[in-house]
Parts: structure tokens; C-alpha cells; sequence
């Protein structure tokens, strides 16, 4: 790679990173009490998604750690905002689907950043 063509990565990759903390930022501020960006996170995907995801395909989609993603699960159940279901082909694993107020509370932060 040429230093100019270095030089533009390195401003570009900046100017993405700057976009990116100033949208977490702001959408942080917009969340229902008690709501993580985490939370928020996990409630746009299965909203985007429209179908069940164990937690482990959650965890591979945000690429943390099994553990995590149940904290961060055990969370949003405990406030009401999805459902964690035992599989009906496999009782050892789970399925987790948004919940009529995980809707509303993603719906409402999102409103609150909009333009």
C-alpha cells in the first residue's frame, strides 16, 4: 500500500470510528432507563431478524462470549423485553424471541434519535 493510499485509510477508518462513538453516544442517551446499549443491541437484531435465536447464535452474531450474552439476556427477560423458551427438539438448548415491550422500548429509543 502507498503512503497516500495509507493516509486515506487512516482518515477514513477515523472518520468511521468518529461516527460510530457519536451515534453510541447519542442512541445511549435516547435508551429507557435501565437500558444498556448492549440491550438495545440485542433487541434491534431479533426485531431485524423476525424469527428465534438460541444464545448461541446471539453470541456469535456479536461476537462475544456465551457468558455475556446470557447476562445480557437475563436482563432483558427480568424487564420483560423477550422470551427465552426451552427448544422443543432439544431440551438443552433455548430460543429467544422479542417480546411486545422489548418492541415498544426499541421502538421508542429509536424515535428519540430520529432526525
Amino acid at each position: 500500500m502507498s503512503v497516500a493510499n495509507e493516509r486515506l485509510a487512516v482518515a477514513l477508518f477515523s472518520e468511521i470510528i468518529m461516527a460510530d462513538q457519536l451515534a453510541r453516544n447519542r442512541l445511549s442517551k435516547a435508551l429507557p432507563k435501565g437500558m444498556e446499549l448492549s440491550h438495545f443491541s440485542v433487541l434491534n437484531h431479533l426485531t431485524n431478524v423476525n424469527t428465534e435465536r438460541s444464545p448461541a447464535q446471539l453470541a456469535k452474531a456479536f461476537h462475544v462470549t456465551r457468558g455475556a450474552m446470557t447476562n445480557t439476556l437475563n436482563k432483558l427477560e427480568w424487564a420483560g423485553h423477550i422470551h427465552i423458551r426451552p427448544d422443543w427438539d432439544d431440551a438443552r438448548r433455548k430460543q429467544v424471541t422479542i417480546s411486545p415491550s422489548g418492541r415498544v422500548a426499541r421502538d421508542l429509543a429509536l424515535s428519540a434519535i430520529a432526525p
